[in-house]
């Protein structure tokens, strides 16, 4: 008996005392400000480009013999731009018009003789079946004299047609020309712009075209003069994708431009993008088996998970749209260390978002 209460005596004096629990850890915090409209609109890089721009050529193929524009030319409608050799059309038209006078002149012999034979057949000269091949001779030639006729203005068309002239009021931005060179119908010669009305060609990617639409504002800087700011709407989107780039080429019109914005300028576009919720660090937000989740400090200082919806990144953070209410202290460092349930020291500190 006094060897047991030995041996329970030795294995008492052995025993280590139990371990004192540990100190709760300190946790940056930062309270949850109430929910606000979201701007996470991010730059994209445009073109500045005219609303209206013509590629005009010549409507048929020649040899240029006088070029009468340049680049950056004011130029208004009507305004002679190039020239062809109009030797060849010349003698077309020559042609076509004595085609029409040697038809017309039938057509006089034709009436003439079907009018002496009606009266002939009137006085029962000549048969029914000789006057019918008259009358149908005099339909022969007059349609002949309609194909000529036709053609005269055919050719007299394409003998003005050597003369290419503006469209409209504009500025000329290409020259793709020069004479002595033989062009074919419908080559671009010049393209002529209407400067005062512009606007910035963008390509918007697939991921930002949620909520896109024709007539939403912007803001427009040119990489010339950043500090100036203008403003600009969406005109029009493609209602498809670009195969090769899988974007949208979309065109924002400026509404106030000056005398410092040029066409072909290189541009940043900022579309507006609103969401409604809060924005915390990025650092705040954790994954769990696929589900977004926040570490919310309860009166006891205890931090339990709080699933949540993301919307988009940006430089100030990252948006919640659900999950939270306002109000509430999240832990914004460190969260993937977390346990449910574990006490921390909050420590409310300025957090760089």
């Amino acid at each position: 008996m006094w060897l047991l209460s030995l041996t329970l005596s030795l294995l008492a004096a052995c025993q280590k005392p139990a371990p004192e629990a540990p100190p709760p850890r300190p946790a940056l915090v930062m309270k949850v400000e109430a929910a606000d409209d979201i701007n996470h609109g991010q730059w994209l890089t445009g073109e500045v480009r005219p609303r209206y721009e013509s590629a005009q050529g010549f409507r048929i193929a020649g040899k240029i013999v006088q070029r009468y524009a340049e680049v950056g030319d004011h130029v208004k409608k009507g305004q002679v731009l190039a020239r062809l050799d109009a030797e060849d059309n010349n003698l077309s038209l020559a042609a076509a018009q004595a085609a029409l006078h040697a038809a017309e002149a039938e057509l006089a012999l034709a009436e003439a003789d079907s009018k002496r034979q009606r009266q002939l057949f009137e006085q029962r000269f000549i048969s029914a079946a000789a006057l019918d091949s008259v009358e149908t001779r005099l339909k022969s030639t007059n349609a002949q004299v309609q194909q000529a006729r036709a053609q005269a203005r055919v050719a007299s068309n394409q003998a003005q047609y050597t003369t290419l002239t503006a469209e409209r009021d504009g500025v000329i931005t290409a020259i793709n020309a020069e004479p002595g060179q033989v062009v074919s119908a419908g080559q671009t010669i010049a393209r002529v712009a209407v400067p005062g009305i512009l606007e910035v060609q963008v390509a918007i990617p697939e991921s930002r075209m949620q909520n896109r639409h024709a007539g939403d504002s912007a803001v427009i800087r040119l990489w010339s003069h950043r500090e100036q700011a203008y403003q600009g709407r969406i005109r029009e989107i493609a209602p498809a994708a670009d195969p090769s780039t899988r974007t949208f080429q979309t065109q924002v019109s400026l509404l106030d431009p000056d005398e410092n914005v040029q066409i072909g300028m290189t541009a940043g576009v900022r579309l507006d993008d609103h969401q409604h919720g809060f924005v915390l660090p990025s650092t705040a937000v954790s994954q769990q088996n696929g589900q977004a989740e926040v570490w919310v400090v309860d009166a006891d200082n205890q931090v339990r998970p709080q699933a949540v919806s993301i919307g988009s990144y940006s430089e100030q953070g990252v948006s919640i749209l659900s999950g939270l209410n306002g109000g509430e202290t999240i832990v914004v460092t460190g969260v993937h260390t977390l346990t449910d349930g574990q006490v921390v020291t909050p420590v409310n500190t300025e957090v760089d978002q």
